[in-house]
């Protein structure tokens, strides 16, 4: 790891609370240029006060925002050298976003998506690094590519539809890696291990609040044995960031890689269908 990051801009979405805030602040004491990409305008003003940043505001709901988004990041920033799609939540019941998009669908993987190939070319002029959140989680998702927005499917109170959008992070990774193979982006992504706030609900499925859905994660063994807290699950994030190398389309655990995904994570075919309906989707 490289503790001196300075000259170094990275991007982190979802920065304005949970293991996004905890990273955004320990890399900027390591001397990088943080921008925090939020929802809340609040949490997203107040963290990038401390972080002597231009607050970026932008509701990954919307297509519309993260145009604007990327279109403010490319005005402002020369060099991107690390994009954190950390951002995303879970849903407990299916609700529809304005572009007409399964809000946990939109939300934890078109809107990364979009961005991502929208700051591509800058990308690619810094040498950069996408570090995307992904979840233990995609072992218990099912990617069905003519149901993508669940409207024949059993929703599972959000945590089926979350579960396959965490399988999609990790297939978008191994994707972006093949396709950038021959420039100098890479691309990995990682499970935080299960986070919580002081509200007792999860960093990573934040819509969720008030849900029940803790209910849930503590009748599950394997994710209540791995709950921690914020700043510890930061760790592989900051981590990712700044490795001098990385091993390109990874998945990590925590700080270990190559660890156990859904069988269709190994799937590249279905990693590229994804991708090219992941672009008409975006484009329409």
């Amino acid at each position: 790891m490289s503790k001196d990051l300075h000259g170094r801009t990275v991007v982190i979405t979802g920065a304005s609370s949970g293991i996004g805030a905890a990273a955004a602040l320990r890399l900027a004491e390591r001397g990088a240029t943080v921008v925090a990409v939020g929802r809340s305008a609040t949490r997203t003003r107040d963290i990038a006060a401390r972080l002597g940043t231009e607050p970026q505001i932008a509701d990954f709901a919307s297509f519309s925002e993260v145009r604007a988004l990327a279109d403010r990041l490319l005005d402002r920033y020369p060099r991107i050298d690390v994009l954190a799609n950390n951002a995303g939540g879970l849903v407990p019941e299916r609700r529809v976003t304005a572009d007409g998009h399964e809000l946990t669908f939109q939300a934890n993987h078109l809107a990364p998506f979009l961005l991502t190939t929208l700051l591509l070319p800058r990308l690619r002029e810094s040498g950069a690094r996408v570090v995307t959140t992904a979840s233990v989680g995609n072992r218990f998702g099912k990617l069905d590519l003519d149901d993508l927005e669940w409207t024949r499917r059993r929703y599972g109170g959000g945590w089926i539809a979350y579960s396959t959008s965490k399988l999609m992070n990790i297939l978008f990774t191994r994707e972006l890696a093949r396709r950038e193979a021959g420039s100098r982006v890479t691309a990995v992504c990682f499970n935080p291990r299960r986070v919580a706030e002081e509200r007792g609900v999860e960093q990573e499925i934040r819509f969720a609040s008030g849900s029940g859905l803790v209910g849930v994660v503590n009748r599950i063994p394997l994710l209540r044995r791995v709950t921690i807290g914020a700043a510890d699950g930061a760790g592989p994030l900051i981590a990712l960031v700044s490795a001098s190398e990385v091993a390109d389309g990874a998945y990590h655990d925590g700080l270990r890689a190559g660890a156990k995904v859904n069988p269709q994570a190994d799937d590249a075919q279905l990693a590229a269908r994804l991708w090219e309906l992941s672009e008409a989707y975006v484009s329409a």
